[in-house]
């Protein structure tokens, strides 16, 4: 690759495709060549806000080195096939693909015609995850919750597809070991889709994590707590607050010996910026890819287990007549 900058179209218009398409285009290191989006209109208007056409799908990856995938989660595995098939590097939103079998495919393609793609995990280019990373040593229990209001834009997909899987794939990337079981719960409030759910995943290395998620709340909650053997987390993600108690660090603990507090705060940055950064180091300076197809991969499989787990639930509570049939 020439130091020249990156030539990168971005396929879907949408709500975040249109987020994307400005990062390329005030990025330093790449030149926004195109929008696609099969709502011509929507195209024009988002590339014209960014400063670029509005191209068919082949005239975008004809001029392009690399292609940005913000389409509906079902669209995803075509598009970025055919970007892969075709030469160009790849970063695709969250999640990867609509199964694992789409998953593999394409990170076989990938790694046959050595090509990068990064999976769009948005959390782990935040500042939150950076100032958790490495404190967090080998979990044993984490619980996270995510809540927000309704918004009709993402309810194509559950809220385990939507917002649960910001959390999967952090709890994942803190903690080194394979899902062993899944219990979940949920229903569907606003939408045809699941709008609430909570899950209890359990590792092979005994750790456990619970995760809940809601689309239906009338105000944001985004908060998690880690305990390991030697230290208690908490972060609030709103309050841009870690606190930390862990043995022989930070002021002392009253009536706790051996014990420390620490409070870590932080200021956010624009983490969408972030991650165009992390895929243009991959491409141009042979940097690792941030979040690689194995994670979007592994996050996809346990959003699947939630939603697997969540519909035998409900089989279950129907049959009991504790809900009703739709």
């Amino acid at each position: 690759m020439t130091a020249e900058r990156l030539r990168i179209g971005v396929a879907g218009a949408g709500h975040f495709g249109r987020y994307h398409a400005l990062k390329v285009a005030a990025s330093g290191r790449a030149r926004l060549v195109g929008v696609y989006d099969p709502d011509t209109e929507r195209a024009k208007t988002v590339g014209w806000e960014a400063g670029a056409p509005a191209l068919d799908f082949p005239a975008l990856l004809e001029g392009i080195d690399a292609l940005v995938v913000a389409a509906p989660a079902e669209a995803h595995h075509a598009l970025a096939a055919a970007a892969l098939r075709a030469g160009k590097h790849v970063l695709v939103e969250k999640p990867i693909a609509a199964t694992l079998a789409e998953a593999d495919e394409l990170a076989a393609l990938a790694v046959e015609r050595g090509l990068v793609l990064q999976v769009g995990h948005l959390e782990r280019f935040s500042a939150a995850y950076r100032a958790l990373e490495g404190r967090a040593g080998a979990p044993l229990y984490i619980e996270a919750a995510r809540i927000a209001p309704f918004k009709p834009r993402g309810t194509d997909v559950s809220v385990i597809l939507d917002l649960m899987i910001h959390d999967l794939d952090l709890v994942l990337a803190l903690v080194a070991s394979p899902i062993e079981s899944v219990d979940a719960v949920g229903a569907a409030v606003a939408s045809l889709h699941e709008d609430i759910a909570n899950a209890r995943i359990r590792f092979a290395n005994g750790a456990v994590a619970t995760i809940t998620a809601s689309r239906v709340s009338p105000r944001i909650e985004r908060r998690m707590r880690i305990f390991a053997q030697d230290a208690y987390l908490t972060v609030d993600f709103a309050a841009r607050k870690l606190t930390v108690v862990a043995r022989g660090q930070g002021q002392p603990v009253p009536g706790i010996a051996g014990f420390g507090v620490d409070e870590v705060a932080w200021e956010d940055h624009d983490s969408l910026a972030a991650e165009h950064g992390a895929f243009a180091a991959a491409i141009l300076d042979g940097a690792p890819v941030a979040v690689d197809a194995a994670a979007g991969r592994r996050a996809l499989a346990a959003a699947l287990a939630v939603g697997e787990s969540m519909r035998e639930s409900q089989r279950r509570m129907r049959d009991s007549g504790l809900i009703r049939s739709p």
